[in-house]
């Protein structure tokens, strides 16, 4: 059993992994700053489990300003493993706001980072992002391709500026390090503005789906729970390791198009879905497409769920969600 600090723990992601990590045994330390980036009762909702957990505690907090307001509501037990997952997330947005992305996720990055290079923590896991491979010609996205000149958005620099950072400390200060390269997560809990929760509501409400270009893009959907036992193994495998740098993707393998997306969403609501052509938006990429050999051979990672599943799972979370979030 170890202390755990995840940061973003109230956000999509975050929470499952919590659920998770409580399960395996751990204490797990919670914090995030309820960006207001999506309604905050979502949040609060994605808690409630954790709240009621005695090896959890919480506390409401803004890495970019700082952890010493929370070191002395901390366990009494030290934190063995961080797991930084906090971030302003959305490649669209970040086109608009490229300001706030790179304070939040790299100066947010680089104010944690030091707090744990002072207070003698050292180990991390870092998520990090498939968008930081742009539109690499070469698939499947290999985790040693060259990635000099591969982002197009502000979000995507931001993410490989900090498994940048995360060199750097390990470098300078013998950080053991985990960077993990997300692929499309869905599942129940899912941002509201992410493409399968928007496509679900849009087709419950008798709404058009817009299709950006052609429907040709692909993106390697990796259902939640297959997403948070990679990174549970990877806190397994930093707790039984020193001296560790690596970066591992963690998708499916799988890309699906737009179009074949569109269609799997349809049969999951049993709605025919309309079609709403439009223009590609800025910044995003033409596919997505893991190679996971890596993860599979450190960690023993398999994603389990096939969309299918993971769609009609996620279908019948949202029906009993109690609350419309503001979108």
């Amino acid at each position: 059993m170890a202390s755990i600090l995840v940061t973003g723990c109230a956000g999509f992601i975050g929470s499952h992994l919590a659920e998770r990590l409580l399960h395996d045994g751990h204490r797990v330390v919670g914090l995030d700053n309820f960006d207001p980036f999506y309604d905050r009762a979502y949040k609060q909702q994605n808690l409630a489990l954790c709240l009621a957990h005695p090896r959890f505690s919480f506390h409401e907090a803004d890495l970019r300003h700082g952890l010493d307001a929370v070191v002395d509501a901390l366990p009494a037990d030290p934190v063995e493993v961080v797991v930084h997952l906090a971030a302003k997330a959305g490649v669209g947005p970040s086109v608009k706001d490229p300001m706030g992305y790179l304070e939040n996720n790299v100066l947010g990055t680089t104010t944690l980072l030091e707090w744990m290079r002072h207070r003698d923590i050292q180990k991390l896991f870092f998520a990090s992002s498939s968008s930081v491979y742009g539109n690499t010609p070469a698939h499947p996205f290999r985790e040693d391709m060259n990635l000099l000149a591969t982002c197009i958005s502000p979000y995507a620099a931001s993410k490989l500026s900090g498994e940048q950072l995360t060199y750097t400390y390990h470098h300078l200060y013998g950080l053991d390090v985990l960077n993990a390269r997300f692929f499309t997560v869905y599942g129940p809990r899912q941002r509201p503005d992410l493409a399968i929760h928007k496509f679900v509501r849009l087709l419950q409400d008798g709404q058009p789906i817009p299709v950006f270009g052609n429907g040709t893009t692909a993106r390697d959907y990796t259902f939640v729970s297959d997403t948070v036992d990679g990174i549970a193994r990877g806190v397994q495998y930093l707790l039984e390791h020193s001296g560790v740098y690596e970066t591992l993707n963690l998708g499916n393998s799988q890309p699906i198009s737009l179009l074949d997306l569109i269609a799997a969403v349809g049969t999951a609501v049993g709605v025919e879905p309309e079609l709403a052509f439009q223009p590609m938006q800025a910044g995003d990429v033409d596919i997505t497409y893991a190679d996971i050999s890596k993860a599979r051979r450190l960690l023993g990672y398999a994603p389990q769920t096939s969309l299918a599943e993971g769609l009609a799972e996620f279908v019948e979370w949202l029906n009993k969600v109690a609350y419309t979030p503001a979108t």
